[in-house]
């Protein structure tokens, strides 16, 4: 069981590279909008619901501070993206200017590519593995249930992610198809890997499971706010990220709620 929802959301990454494989040109800048607002709504959701709830509930012991522990693991979530932003070179998706430290030996675009949609998924691996760690052991707040549901909705925000990447890295940087598919699928496998590796930490530290939660929280909503977000809202047409988001929301707390 924990296993498959490990996988679940990479399975999703994985059929939005595939794409690149039935759709000629890049996708449609609209859908696009509505796509990134989707992705947008459901980690909003999943860091609320999911996340800094259950963190709350987890520190209810310690009465008005209750706060406190999802308050800190939010803000060290940012923290930890930040860093990794101002670390790692990477470059987003229409961007010409490369974010992130630069090694001497600049790497080419399509890497760039690959490495900001990695990054971004890192905090994804995170919230995954956190929630199943607090449904493995015994938390009241997290049932599996719950973590699946998790697992559910970031693998249908990742559906787009995943076409998002491979399909610019065909139509743009002229890749085959099998190569940009190997690409997107593969920004997406650091997902179980992030999820396995907290897993095990948390084993080790479950007196702090309140913090990796926020923490995972934070970590998402820095993706929100930094990339999906404004790039949601560029040009003309905003407003269908707008709904986008409104539905991607829904969605993810309806699948919270009626899972967990």
């Amino acid at each position: 069981m924990v296993g498959i929802g490990l996988l679940i959301p990479f399975l999703g990454t994985t059929l939005g590279a595939a794409l690149v494989f039935f759709l000629k040109d890049q996708i449609n800048p609209r859908v696009q909008k509505a796509l990134l607002g989707f992705a947008s709504g459901v980690m909003v959701a999943a860091s609320v619901w999911s996340l800094l709830i259950p963190a709350m509930d987890m520190s209810e012991d310690m009465g008005k501070f209750a706060f406190v522990p999802a308050a800190v693991g939010l803000l060290l979530g940012f923290a930890f993206l930040l860093l990794l932003d101002e670390v790692i070179p990477h470059l987003h998706n229409g961007a010409t200017v490369p974010e992130g430290h630069q090694p001497k030996k600049r790497l080419n675009k399509n890497t760039m590519l690959v490495l900001a949609v990695t990054l971004h998924n890192i905090p994804e691996g995170m919230a995954i593995g956190v929630v199943y760690a607090a449904a493995i052991y015994g938390h009241s707040q997290m049932s599996m249930a719950g973590a699946l549901a998790l697992s559910i909705g970031i693998a249908i925000q990742n559906f787009p992610e995943g076409a998002i990447i491979s399909m610019p890295l065909r139509s743009d940087n002229k890749m085959s198809k099998g190569k940009a598919f190997l690409y997107g699928a593969g920004s997406g496998a650091v997902e179980p890997v992030a999820a396995v590796i907290t897993i095990l930490l948390t084993s080790i530290i479950t007196p702090i499971l309140p913090y990796l939660l926020a923490f995972a929280a934070g970590a998402m909503l820095y993706v929100v706010v930094e990339e999906l977000i404004p790039e949601a809202s560029l040009g003309e047409h905003s407003n269908i990220g707008t709904i986008g988001f409104a539905v991607g929301f829904a969605i993810m707390m309806i699948l919270d709620i009626a899972l967990g």
